[in-house]
């Protein structure tokens, strides 16, 4: 299980090939051994058909098999040891702590997700009695539950090389639904996939499940991609990227015989407002709160504060020479690939270019494919003016947005696309201004913050880590917490079913013994089942 071969893993197959791609470490450049073999269409439809014939065997397992399957692969993953930290690092350029962190944070969802499916958290069934006596017309025995939606897509994400790739929380919540997963691994951190795939097929065999649960393609290519959402086997996807990845997955799944769902995140800069009492109450402390999550891990994280609005006048000015001061003293950081920060170098070039735009400072230079932090300032009315303002740029860069006052604040907040994460950083004298912003906030964010920093993601059941376009392809959902399941999941109502052709979640007796809704009220324990 800890052997890194280059395969592309599909059911209980290793596929090998000639090598045609390497990770690379973007500390140095190298490339990193073995060579992997790169997935095309023939190992799509393999993948494909392995996952349709496995769902409907996979769908039907109870939840207590199901549950011990995710917690299987959690202690799979956690005896890799430290070969999976050490590889990660090598090709991410992250800290061993960081990924030691995430590691836990990729193990402690599954096991969330477990204990959600034995809580009927997959199921969610609702029960509503007959009235045969009713008038004019009677209503009939009704009962429903969910199942899954088919084979999923996941694409691994290149920020979170486990915590939102091969077994990260799309994996997780999927196979929780009783849905096969069809992995897409990111191509930069392919040993680190590997890893970990290995550890989810070894968790599908402990647990007797048909192998076409879990497949993983590698590979570079965008056309990779492409086959498999295009794929008629599969019926939703998942995907962690840029706005023109998720965007261009979205076009191929519309443009399908069968349109099925594209669950992205893409594009969010987490606005963060400074209100008037707030920034002078304690401007200074706001700036070292503020540089410490813009720089945290180079800036890569999908809720990294790239824009702060707030009021001129000393305060800010206070704000600005402190967060200045600190970005100017902050080192370079390694990003996670030659291509990330290409674009981040691209990103910079575009607000220094802006005449509208006033660079504050920038950080210490560093070696190959680092971030170099950055902070620049301009005014509401070129932001409200100019789109280009409010354009992601992945990595440590942050731009402030000078209001004159609250009605230009308004104005800012209302002309924000969809966000992950909105912030308000408050006092008691500033929630008057607060509750005027919220109803804005509400429409554009999946989550507010009150008085914190967006980076760090709590993986429980209230977190919502979603919100409108761009920031997801469907603001409805979240990829984060145990909500994420019903991504996943269809409803079916039976109606006047037989009590022994209907499936165990709504049989009178509750064989499974789980929560359920009867006629709009919670199920009492150990109550009378009709």
């Amino acid at each position: 299980m800890t052997d890194i071969t280059g395969a592309t893993l599909i059911g209980s197959r290793d596929i090998s090939g000639e090598a045609t791609f390497y990770a690379v470490d973007p500390s140095s450049g190298a490339a990193l051994e073995p060579g992997f073999h790169e997935a095309g269409a023939a190992e799509v439809v393999q993948a494909a058909v392995l996952a349709a014939e496995a769902f409907p065997l996979y769908r039907a397992t109870p939840p207590e098999v199901r549950a011990a399957f995710l917690e299987a692969v959690a202690a799979n993953i956690e005896a890799l040891g430290e070969t999976l930290v050490t590889r990660a690092a090598h090709e991410t350029g992250l800290p061993v702590a960081r990924l030691t962190g995430e590691r836990g944070r990729t193990t402690g969802q599954l096991r969330l997700f477990a204990s959600w499916v034995r809580a009927g958290g997959a199921d969610e069934p609702r029960l509503d009695s007959p009235l045969p006596e009713r008038t004019p017309l009677p209503r009939a025995d009704l009962r429903m539950r969910h199942i899954g939606l088919g084979p999923v897509a996941v694409f691994g994400a290149s920020n979170f090389p486990l915590a939102f790739s091969v077994a990260g929380g799309d994996t997780a919540s999927a196979l929780a639904a009783g849905c096969p997963v069809i992995v897409k691994g990111h191509p930069a951190h392919p040993g680190t996939s590997e890893l970990v795939g290995r550890a989810i097929r070894a968790a599908v065999v402990e647990a007797g499940l048909p192998e076409g649960v879990f497949s993983l393609l590698t590979g570079t290519s965008n056309d990779l991609g492409g086959a498999l959402v295009a794929d008629p086997c599969v019926k939703a996807v998942g995907f962690t990227g840029s706005r023109t990845g998720g965007l261009a997955l979205c076009r191929i799944a519309a443009s399908r015989p069968e349109p099925i769902p594209v669950f992205a995140e893409m594009s969010s800069i987490n606005p963060v407002f400074l209100l008037p009492a707030a920034l002078e109450a304690r401007a200074e402390a706001l700036a070292t709160g503020f540089t410490a999550s813009l720089t945290m891990g180079a800036g890569q994280f999908c809720t990294n504060p790239g824009l702060v609005i707030a009021m001129a006048g000393a305060a800010l000015d206070r704000f600005l020479a402190a967060a200045g001061s600190a970005v100017s003293s902050a080192p370079a950081a390694t990003m996670l690939t030659p291509g990330i920060a290409g674009a981040y170098g691209r990103g910079i070039e575009v607000l220094e270019g802006r005449a509208e735009v006033a660079e504050i400072a920038h950080g210490n230079e560093g070696g190959p494919n680092s971030c170099r932090p950055a902070l620049f300032v301009t005014e509401a009315a070129a932001f409200l003016r100019e789109p280009v303002l409010s354009h992601e740029v992945f990595g440590a860069s942050s731009l402030v947005v000078r209001c004159t006052d609250a009605d230009e604040m308004r104005s800012v907040a209302g002309a924000l696309e969809g966000q992950l994460t909105a912030t308000l950083h408050l006092d008691a004298a500033d929630h008057a201004l607060a509750a005027t912003l919220l109803p804005l906030l509400e429409d554009k964010a999946g989550r507010i913050l009150a008085n914190g920093w967006p980076t760090g993601v709590e993986v429980c059941h209230a977190m919502v880590h979603g919100g409108p376009f761009p920031a997801t392809s469907d603001p409805r959902s979240t990829s984060v917490g145990t909500l994420a399941i019903r991504r996943f999941l269809r409803p079916v109502c039976y109606q006047d079913l037989p009590d022994e052709l209907l499936p165990a979640a709504v049989q009178a007796g509750n064989p499974l013994g789980l929560p359920r809704l009867i006629d709009g009220k919670p199920e009492l324990s150990g109550e009378a089942q009709r």
